[in-house]
């Protein structure tokens, strides 16, 4: 187990066997026998042979460390995939609510401009000596008069959000 780490971390560092022997200030044949089996270093160069590889002393002792497979990526390429298709999912969703909320809030100033034309300012025939008549009548010509200069703002705006948010072919 320790000769199969040794090794399988010495290549994915990229380090050769002559390499890693001159970190360690040992000759190349010692390394070569560490990693076939045939001997193991003492606790101090396992010491040294875990800063060297920049690995823990117990990842070098514990289980058969793999060299990255193809399957590996494969399998990390399709998660990406997958949470790439979820984002693009979310993006098209908000896209859609954004849209057809521009799309109420136009029919809202739509329906609000006719209900003020079709009323024709009602309050202009209202008893204002009356004091409820006349502070509704007051709030009512304050609406009027704000929506009716406001409106063609945020209905063009909303317009144009419409047309930006729809979907693209």
């Amino acid at each position: 187990m320790l000769n199969e780490n040794i090794k399988a971390i010495r290549k994915s560092k990229g380090l050769s066997q002559e390499e890693l022997a001159v970190k360690l200030n040992v000759v190349r044949q010692t390394v070569s026998k560490w990693e076939q089996g045939l001997s193991v270093p003492d606790s101090d160069l396992l010491i040294s042979l875990s800063e060297a590889l920049e690995t823990p002393v117990s990842v070098l002792l514990g289980e058969t460390v793999s060299e990255a497979k193809a399957d590996d990526l494969k399998a990390i390429s399709e998660k990406l995939e997958i949470i790439n298709l979820q984002l693009a999912q979310r993006t098209e969703t908000r896209r859609k609510i954004w849209h057809w909320l521009l799309i109420l809030f136009c029919i809202m100033i739509i329906t609000i401009f006719s209900v003020i034309i079709v009323l024709n300012s009602p309050y202009a025939n209202w008893d204002y000596n009356d004091p409820e008549t006349a502070v509704f009548g007051v709030v009512f010509h304050a609406f009027e008069w704000l929506f009716v200069r406001a409106a063609p703002v945020l209905f063009t705006g909303a317009a144009v959000g419409v047309i930006l948010t729809r979907k693209k072919r």
